[in-house]
């Protein structure tokens, strides 16, 4: 039989309606995990045993009594731990907030909990989700599920390690130029940056200049097309929300069809950017998989698309207006490599940021134009596998024996883009390179196109199939 901890949602929910599974003992064996490893990978701030197992009795309870079920009935999920949960203490992965306890949740948070899912935790962040890496001085280091002397990715770090070692098979997570999917191609899962308005984001400060996402990280495209099923939703202080048509997620997600005849273009890296030769083979194999379904590829030559300069200008600016007066107060409270990242925002004035805004409107236009003649975008997630666990991001680090200086514009050079021009973006595994971690691909269609991209993304993973498991 396959263990517990290695089923998908969607079959974890079949085996809990057919009462061939309870939910305490699922809620149970969730939190057995999280004992066993979170002294190894240390993917957890707060773990919720007591409150996990109450949930998990009364959804057996409502079970027994024939009362209506949610669609998440029972089943354990994890939040990040700068995602909004009622009454369970909220740190921003900072030592300054390490008592901090919100009074109601995210509309994320609540939507799956009012479908029956159950917290089993908050996951880790580095400060304020600051980083690609996840770590802060609050909690430590987050290992990689795969090779503990790699870095989980971040800035969703715990949340993709905690999928995908099987301590609960949802993740809430945010994705502010990255964060889901770099950890989740990291480790070996799957992990969607929605168009912008899909996922309400009621803790976004700029309504307007959003670029930050509320998420889903899961094991399978069917998890993640349930989750968005759930999280999905008008919400009227959400200004990119209101209005929004709704489509059946968890249907096209589960598209077991296939691409014949869809335009696909792809691309390796930007011009100027490299990847790695184990990233090249994998991505290659991955077209070879696409043209098998029937997709027809060209490629694409991304001339002008290095994004960071825009991203940083823009991102660090905000960073900068939220959080300059914490640093100034209680610098050492922070790490030396957020206070870095904050008071560099200082050489950025008004003109520069307004100018990187006008930049990112022009780059919407660019991606969308791409989709007048294509379906499907797809690249590499990130240039090389997971980087050595204690990296810094302002240091150099190695790829094919050569060293590259800007992690974030030559190991991820393709996400921050899709946060700036809002379309939906999801990577998933597309292979193993030869050090034994996991590499990734990223398929993006245009915007809000969410249920389409799922429909793509089902019909990949049913034809590449698995590429190994993590080592716990």
């Amino acid at each position: 039989m396959t263990a517990l901890h290695q089923l998908s949602a969607t079959d974890l929910i079949t085996m809990i309606r057919s009462k061939k599974l309870s939910p305490v003992e699922l809620v149970q064996a969730s939190l057995d995990r999280v004992g066993q490893l979170q002294p190894v990978l240390n993917c957890f701030i707060t773990i919720c045993g007591e409150q996990a197992m109450a949930q998990a009795r009364r959804a057996e309870q409502a079970i027994m009594d024939g009362a209506p079920l949610g669609l998440l009935h029972g089943i354990p999920y994890t939040v990040k731990d700068l995602v909004h949960t009622a009454g369970v203490r909220t740190t921003f992965g900072t030592v300054l907030h390490k008592d901090n306890i919100p009074t109601e949740d995210a509309p994320a948070v609540a939507r799956l909990k009012a479908e029956g899912a159950i917290l089993i935790g908050k996951t880790t962040t580095p400060e304020f989700g600051s980083q690609p890496f996840t770590r802060s001085p609050l909690f430590g280091q987050t290992c990689n599920a795969w090779d503990t002397s790699r870095t989980s990715g971040g800035s969703s770090g715990g949340a993709a390690v905690a999928t995908a070692a099987g301590i609960a098979p949802l993740a809430i997570a945010t994705d502010g130029g990255g964060s889901t999917r770099i950890p989740a191609a990291c480790n070996g899962v799957v992990g969607i940056k929605q168009s912008n308005g899909v996922v309400p984001h009621s803790q976004a400060q700029d309504l307007f200049g959003n670029q930050t996402y509320v998420t889903p990280t899961t094991r399978t495209v069917a998890d993640t097309g349930l989750m968005l099923q759930v999280m999905s939703g008008d919400y009227a202080l959400d200004p990119w929300s209101i209005g929004l048509k709704r489509a059946d997620y968890a249907a096209a997600a589960r598209y077991q069809g296939d691409l014949h005849g869809k335009r696909v273009r792809y691309c390796y890296a930007p011009e100027g950017r490299k990847v790695s030769a184990d990233v090249r083979e994998t991505f290659d194999a991955a077209l070879h998989t696409l043209a098998g379904l029937g997709a027809l590829l060209e490629p694409f030559d991304a001339q002008d698309f290095i994004v960071e300069p825009i991203w940083r200008t823009i991102n660090h600016t905000v960073w900068r207006s939220r959080f300059l007066s914490l640093v100034e107060q209680h610098g050492d409270t922070f790490s030396a490599t957020f206070r870095r990242q904050i008071l560099s925002a200082g050489e950025y004035s008004a003109v520069d940021y307004q100018e990187a805004m006008f930049a990112r409107g022009i780059l919407f236009k660019r991606m969308q134009g791409l989709f007048d003649t294509a379906d499907l975008f797809v690249t590499p997630t990130i240039t090389r596998t997971a980087l050595p666990l204690d990296t810094d991001l302002f240091d150099p680090f190695e790829m094919d024996g050569t060293l590259y200086d800007g992690i974030r514009t030559h190991w991820y050079p393709w996400t921050m883009l899709f946060n700036m021009t809002g379309h939906p973006a999801i990577t998933l595994p597309c292979g193993q390179a030869r050090d034994g971690l996991p590499t990734g691909i990223q398929l993006v269609t245009h915007y809000g196109s969410d249920d389409e991209l799922l429909r793509f993304a089902s019909a990949f993973e049913s034809a590449a199939g698995t590429f190994g498991q993590p080592v716990f």
